[in-house]
């Protein structure tokens, strides 16, 4: 580790006397300590101490680089903590780190909980909507929030979404000496006057939540009728093969439900929209998914557009594909990328055809009917027949 400036510890609520050797000496020995007013007091950190800016900025720290310095979070400062906030601005050799039991490993250990089964969320910042995806009959979740008051409306949050029946435990100061823990149904969760950070468990139990599966119900979407229905955009996504950590260009996004659904496959997208009552219903379908953190919205015209975006894994044209929005997507994505375009007009299946002559891949044409009332019996009504063509660049 060379010879490192800053030290990173993890504090409890226990304070110092949680603290390991190293730590105790790191603190002693810096000239300057950083972090919470209530990390500062639980080490006893006074005129050396300076509480944290807010919003948080790593600069005042790196402003002391050089001299030794200590930070203090609390727990494990790498789990949705402090400490790659700094580290990623550091060159190794720069820092050491201390940490101490997390808020999730000792919630686990309270409550009898295996903490490799656990969904774990930071949700101090956050909206509640993070949840949405790990919503499931029996599901265990512990996320950290704000304060009581955040646990409160998180409890009514649950309720109004049928999840009323979940079982919830209120935890705070774990570790220390006023810890308290109690449990409650979501929808009896009493006001909550504590004022400082807090974790909530949640025991999940109410409706179904969120298939993971491709092709979700387009009920869940907001519309125009720019939407890929679901039989489609299962096929869609089938051949866009998401993976965890990357990235789509969903090039007339629509309502964006193909974003929405690549995301909840963990990756992230960035969704062309040129249409403002459009770029609206992206935006409200991807709070209510929980999405927005891993949707990018770009409201302008493709192709101009393309040239200033992120390279992507993965690209989807749902529509308004035309010879020069192709050569500029083309030219623009690495060899590797995956692309799929959908068609609905012959021209545009025309040229679908060409490309699938000149550059390979997979062409289909899918047609789908649904069982209708005719009279008092049923006949199949067709949908508009869909062209896929999916290639590798």
């Amino acid at each position: 580790m060379g010879n490192p400036w800053l030290t990173i510890i993890g504090i409890g609520e226990d304070g110092l006397a949680g603290l390991s050797d190293a730590s105790r000496k790191a603190l002693r020995d810096a000239e300057t300590v950083f972090g919470g007013e209530r990390h500062l007091a639980l080490a006893g950190i006074t005129e050396r101490g300076r509480a944290w800016p807010v919003p948080f900025d790593a600069e005042i720290v790196l402003s002391c680089r050089g001299r030794p310095t200590a930070v203090l979070a609390s727990g494990d400062p790498f789990w949705h903590g402090v400490g790659s906030s700094l580290t990623e601005k550091l060159k190794a050799g720069e820092w050491v780190a201390h940490s101490a039991p997390s808020t999730f490993s000792l919630a686990a250990a309270r409550l009898g909980w295996r903490l490799e089964n656990i969904v774990c969320l930071g949700l101090h910042a956050a909206p509640f909507e993070r949840l949405l995806p790990h919503l499931a009959r029996g599901a265990r979740i512990v996320c950290l929030v704000r304060d009581g008051r955040a646990a409160s409306d998180l409890a009514r949050w649950l309720s109004e979404r049928g999840w009323g029946a979940s079982s919830m435990w209120r935890l705070s100061a774990l570790g220390g000496p006023r810890e308290r823990i109690t449990q409650h149904r979501a929808d009896n969760y009493a006001a909550d006057p504590i004022e400082s950070p807090i974790a909530v468990a949640l025991e999940a139990a109410g409706s179904q939540g969120i298939a993971h599966s491709a092709g979700l119900p387009d009920t869940l979407f907001v519309h125009d009728g720019q939407l890929t229905k679901r039989p489609i955009r299962a096929l869609a996504l089938s051949a866009l093969a998401p993976r965890l950590g990357e990235r789509l260009w969903d090039i007339g996004a629509g309502s964006g439900s193909i974003s929405i659904e690549w995301a909840l496959c963990g990756g992230t997208a960035i969704a062309v929209e040129v249409r403002g009552d459009r770029a609206d219903n992206i935006r409200s379908n991807a709070a209510s998914f929980g999405m927005t953190h891993r949707i990018t919205l770009i409201e302008d015209a493709a192709p101009g557009v393309l040239a200033s975006l992120a390279t992507p894994d993965a690209v989807f044209i749902g529509g308004g594909l035309d010879a020069a929005m192709f050569d500029a997507v083309w030219s623009h994505i690495a060899p590797g990328t995956r692309l799929v375009a959908h068609a609905v007009t012959l021209e545009t299946e025309a040229l679908l055809a060409d490309l699938h002559q000149r550059h390979g891949g997979e062409l289909m044409r899918v047609e789908i009917a649904h069982a209708d009332p005719l009279g008092k019996y049923r006949s199949w009504k067709a949908t508009r027949p869909i062209v896929q063509w999916s290639a590798v660049r």
